[in-house]
């Protein structure tokens, strides 16, 4: 799967009693899905992952996927403490026609999770997993360390296509990528402009030809209206004409880079990553989207204007307000946030003017 430009790990909204609001939900997912976001991530740490039960998790991954437009690339957040409750996700997820699944390390047990034991756990997941692995290095929320080289070991597995480190670190991300140079190299299936097959657009293509045939005949058969019919002035009902098979094209990938740090998406573009996977996007997709488009114009001039438009913004909004304040700056700017799930304190009234002040100017 072809991981290149900006994704939104987005929101899960609740009611004020802290169930989940699945219509706000949908409401988020379309209106992604009309941006120019390369996809979005459901259920990563803005997500409140680790605030949700496995059937809320299941139920969450089933809206979001239903709302979303096929085109875009949708990653599920699957990481568990063990081996077997992630697969369980991540099998759940390929039901789903998800692309990918997001996997953070295991942390509980500290000292234990030796990086033979990272090693091990990554694999047995890639082994076993329907969908491909995306590692997920967040060190303030998971402190389980992966070091570049061990990264590196972790790429030359087939089914382990990329990362998203949000250390912070561009030096990490260039190193990351050196020491991924030669990992397994990947065909995967594109569309004619090189931009993402996603399994929901190639589905269709994907079903056994003697159930395509029944469906062709089936509607064939439904869409035949008679002479007679027509002479007489009898109304009939015609079905769409089935939709023209996608076009694709092959293209050829390396390991897959993606910085989870607003302050460099710029650098990290330039340090070897193809994209980024950052909060800033899920409240103001189309700010971070022209850093991404100006960089890919070699308008490296206005590309770092961009990057130092949402400076400001994601240090206040980000650093120092964390989930509380993505949540309200999405309210802020058109999305569905309110307030993050106990023991997360929602924000108070000269916080929230602040976000205002900071967003004014960054609006969708």
């Amino acid at each position: 799967m072809l991981l290149e430009g900006i994704f939104a790990p987005v929101t899960t909204p609740f009611y004020p009693d802290e169930r989940i609001y699945f219509r706000k939900i949908e409401a988020n997912m379309a209106r992604y899905s009309r941006s120019l976001l390369a996809g979005m991530v459901v259920l990563g740490s803005t997500g409140e992952a680790v605030a949700l039960d496995d059937a809320e998790t299941r139920d969450v991954l089933r809206a979001s996927v239903d709302a979303a437009a096929p085109e875009k690339v949708l990653i599920a957040g699957v990481g568990r403490e063990s081996v077997r409750a992630t697969l369980d996700l991540a099998e759940f997820a390929a039901t789903l026609n998800y692309d990918a699944v997001l996997v953070r390390p295991p942390s509980y047990y500290g000292a234990q999770i030796s990086p033979a034991a990272i090693l091990h756990y990554f694999r047995s997941i890639a082994d076993r997993s329907p969908l491909p692995v995306v590692l997920y290095y967040i060190p303030k929320f998971v402190p389980t360390q992966m070091s570049p080289e061990l990264i590196g070991e972790l790429a030359q597995h087939s089914n382990i296509i990329g990362i998203k480190d949000s250390s912070g670190s561009v030096d990490r991300i260039q190193e990351t990528v050196v020491a991924t140079q030669n990992a397994v190299r990947r065909t995967v299936e594109v569309t004619q402009v090189f931009e993402a097959a996603t399994t929901r657009m190639l589905a269709p293509q994907r079903e056994p030809k003697s159930e395509r045939r029944s469906e062709a005949h089936s509607n064939a058969a439904a869409t035949f209206v008679s002479a007679g019919d027509l002479a007489s002035g009898i109304a009939a009902v015609a079905t769409a004409p089935p939709t023209a098979a996608l076009k694709t094209r092959n293209r050829e990938l390396g390991f897959q880079v993606l910085t989870g740090s607003e302050r460099s998406i710029l650098a990290s573009l330039e340090a070897g990553a193809s994209g980024a996977i950052v909060a800033f996007a899920t409240f103001a997709p189309q700010a971070t989207q022209e850093i991404y488009l100006a960089w890919k114009d070699h308008d490296l001039k206005l590309a770092e204007e961009k990057q130092q438009r949402i400076h400001a913004a994601g240090v206040r909004i980000l650093g120092a307000f964390g989930l509380a304040g993505i949540k309200y700056a999405c309210d802020f700017n058109g999305y569905y946030g309110g307030h993050p799930r106990r023991p997360i304190l929602p924000l108070s009234a000269e916080q929230k003017a602040e976000i205002e002040g900071l967003l004014v100017e960054i609006r969708n």
